[in-house]
């Protein structure tokens, strides 16, 4: 579904009735007059105010504060009715009349919750993703949100921390391209726009690298690693015109991202010259005191903002220390008037002066369209992970379905982490979209056996077992509760929880056919129920339209195309991995002895010595790019248009693809490269282009990619970012793991 039909008819209507246009895009030239102008009229306090931002709670408060121009943003504030009022106090009362951002985290969602990114991460769609956070403005500047805290673009290669919910995965690559998708769904064609929300690229930087998995816990991130890995998605970022940034709650090093000059100031500002908006985290100024890296709130603002942050989120410490610090030269009015430059120009940028009011309409909510772009977005992120003896899809000899476990119908659960606004008596559950769509087809027997995911009580799980006894299939609806994922929800076990593992034991006991549908924030260790069952399907939290989407997948109206946007660990203590890890000397042998089959008083070195576990070996459950599809495809004649390249030239790459199965399908065709030798030890292999090829059953197309030599740069051995010339190693296939493969040479000029 192209964007340019999210603008549907509905909606498009009702906003040209009650909209004002904007006034035009201002040039670069004539905002930056502005933001001048403005500034020269402004006292130090109106400065101070316009880099505070506030949650208000007592509206009295608010609107006198707001009054006297001691606030530039507000954030979870969405009355309609409040927020315009508010902002007419800003415009027509206080002095300057300088209106007010109003923000809020819309992350994968507002009304109509989609996949989470996660899950958006899965279907190596952009569009799919762009047109999700497209939907997210128009539905959230109906209640006047036009500044949102995505996309998150953390690298996330450690699934105990909850946050990996929120990223687009583990790759660098995949991470840039759907952070970019993002950034142009919400922010639209225009920021001026009455529908556009000004995205946040966050965490700044490398939090995703949290040690041990731990929310808020330190990082150790060397430069040449956060250059290569952790940035590239944020220097995306900037070349896509996000609006702002926000620092990250990690220290790396000993330094917290808030008051860390290196990478706000000389890479953020100086080498990547990004005149946007960088904003804290909720209090992260005032929680460098906790950090031991400030005595004070003082010290706090006077760090953070000579480190180059311009708005202070919620701690209030920069209004009311910044105006002694002035006093004291620990920070200058050069720092404070960029800052506040910053701010305006945003505003400026996104037209508020000119239309500071809700004009989007309360009916975009939930808009027919809108629901059938997040089913389309659901059945694009669904993965499938098994399918012996082709369980799935399920056809016109199944008359009775047993469907069971705690994910089946539950609401609330499947919208997954940061949905604030979601509502759950608008999602619609497997149980209900499978009553509803083919409960003419089938009997169901509904046993949910447990609860809730943590339900340990196994009082349940006979009566699931009896109605599987009854059955022609069992559709076991597993995996975690929103609760378990997201901020400040991580986990030292990635294990189903509660009596889950018991149950589908217990089912795959009946010898009836046994699908599991894992609804989750982050990829479980499930190996074990992957074996007892005859078909996976692997939907991350999948939101408001999960039910009729996995619904028409299990019954074959829709064929699973997703690929895993991280990588599936055998069990917790293989984290973290991923698939792009540097060469070792000793590369793990697949062929080496695991622990069960070690003799008695084996001699040191007989089982190898080589890096993997012996208790796990060293591969993956699921490698990263994996997912199965209902058909099958073949790939073949793979050719480079020449295996000797110039650095500035171009590898041109053409593959034959056929669908080799019964049904039209979708594949993910992924490329991969490895610069064997580097300056430095490089990654065994790097995702560098995909796309989405459909093949009607029987049908062979060629697949052709086009890269540019200077895709193949990095930061080597002298911290400096070029192509090296060498040898170089090329996959095209399925995913990480598998492929065809050729080899080629880059020369220096």
């Amino acid at each position: 579904m192209k964007i340019n039909k999210l603008l549907f008819t509905t909606t498009l209507t009702a906003l040209a009735l009650t909209a004002c246009s904007p006034k035009g895009t201002n040039s670069d030239s004539e905002i930056e007059n502005k933001v001048e102008a403005l500034l020269d009229k402004m006292t130090l306090e109106e400065k101070l105010g316009q880099m505070n931002q506030l949650s208000p709670w007592d509206p009295n408060e608010l609107a006198n504060k707001v009054r006297n121009g001691e606030i530039g943003s507000i954030l979870n504030y969405m009355n309609p009715e409040e927020v315009n009022k508010i902002q007419k106090i800003a415009m027509e009362e206080s002095r300057l009349g300088i209106p007010l951002l109003v923000s809020r985290d819309v992350i994968h969602g507002y009304k109509t919750i989609f996949p989470i990114p996660l899950g958006q991460a899965a279907t190596f769609n952009p569009q799919i993703v762009e047109n999700g956070a497209r939907v997210a403005a128009i539905e959230a500047s109906a209640d006047g949100i036009r500044w949102t805290f995505a996309p998150m673009i953390d690298i996330s290669r450690d699934p105990r921390w909850g946050r990996i919910a929120e990223s687009c995965g583990e790759d660098p690559y995949l991470t840039s391209v759907m952070g970019v998708a993002m950034i142009k769904g919400f922010q639209g064609d225009s920021l001026n726009s009455p529908t556009s929300m000004a995205a946040c690229a966050k965490h700044f930087v490398a939090y995703g690298a949290s040690e041990g998995g731990k929310d808020y816990n330190s990082t150790f991130i060397p430069e040449r690693v956060l250059r290569n890995v952790y940035l590239p998605p944020f220097k995306a970022a900037v070349d896509a015109g996000c609006a702002t940034f926000m620092t990250s709650f990690n220290d790396n090093d000993g330094v917290p991202s808030t008051a860390n000059k290196f990478v706000l100031k000389d890479i953020l500002r100086d080498e990547w010259k990004y005149d946007g908006m960088v904003v804290t985290d909720w209090a992260s100024a005032a929680e460098m005191i906790n950090h031991g890296f400030c005595a004070d709130g003082k010290e706090a603002a006077e760090k953070s903002v000579n480190a180059g942050v311009d708005m202070d989120m919620v701690s209030e410490t920069f209004i009311k220390n910044l105006k002694q610090s002035l006093a004291e030269n620990k920070v200058s009015i050069e720092s404070i008037d960029d800052a506040v430059r910053n701010i305006l120009r945003l505003k400026y940028r996104m037209g508020l002066f000119e239309n500071p009011y809700i004009v989007t309409p309360q009916n975009v909510k939930y808009a027919e369209e809108h629901l059938k772009i997040a089913k389309e977005a659901v059945e694009q992120s669904v993965i499938l992970l098994k399918n012996d003896t082709q369980t799935l899809p399920l056809t016109n000899k199944i008359r009775t379905v047993a469907v069971v476990g705690p994910m089946a119908d539950a609401p609330y659960e499947q919208m997954g982490t940061w949905v604030f606004d979601g509502e759950k008596d608008h999602t619609q559950t497997p149980l209900k979209a499978i009553r509803e769509m083919y409960g003419d087809q089938v009997n169901v027997i509904f046993e949910p056996a447990l609860g809730y995911s943590r339900d340990k009580s196994l009082n349940g799980i006979t009566k699931a077992v009896n109605a599987a006894r009854h059955a022609d299939v069992v559709l076991a609806f597993v995996g975690e509760e929103a609760i378990l994922s997201g901020e400040a929800h991580s986990l030292a076990n990635l294990n189903l929880q509660g009596a889950q593992s018991q149950l589908i034991q217990a089912l795959s006991s009946t010898g009836k056919p046994l699908v599991t549908i894992v609804m989750a924030g982050r990829q479980l260790t499930i190996a074990s129920e992957v074996e007892a069952s005859d078909a996976v399907l692997y939907a991350f939290h999948p939101g408001t339209m999960g039910g009729p989407a996995i619904a028409d997948i299990l019954f074959g109206k829709v064929n699973p195309s997703a690929k895993t946007p991280v990588t599936f660990p055998r069990m917790t203590g293989q984290v973290p991995i991923y698939y792009a890890h540097n060469s070792t000397g000793r590369p793990a042998n697949p062929k080496e002895m695991l622990i069960d089959e070690i003799p008695v008083e084996a001699g040191q070195t007989s089982v190898g010595c080589r890096s993997f576990y012996l208790d796990a070996g060293a591969s993956p459950l699921y490698p990263f790019g994996y997912g199965l599809s209902y058909t099958t495809f073949e790939y073949s004649n793979l050719k480079l248009t020449s295996d000797k390249l110039a650095i500035n030239g171009e590898i041109s790459v053409t593959v034959d693809l056929k669908n080799t199965g019964k049904y039209d399908g979708t594949e993910v065709v992924q490329l991969y490269i490895q610069d064997k030798v580097g300056s430095v030890t490089r990654p065994v292999k790097e995702l560098k282009a995909f796309q989405r090829v459909e093949l009607k059953a029987g049908e062979s197309k060629n697949v052709s990619f086009s890269l540019p030599v200077s895709e193949l740069a990095f930061w080597g051995y002298n911290m400096t970012y070029n192509v090296e010339p060498g040898d170089f190693k090329l996959w095209v296939g399925t995913n990480s793991a598998e492929g065809l493969s050729a080899d080629f040479t880059v020369s220096a000029l």
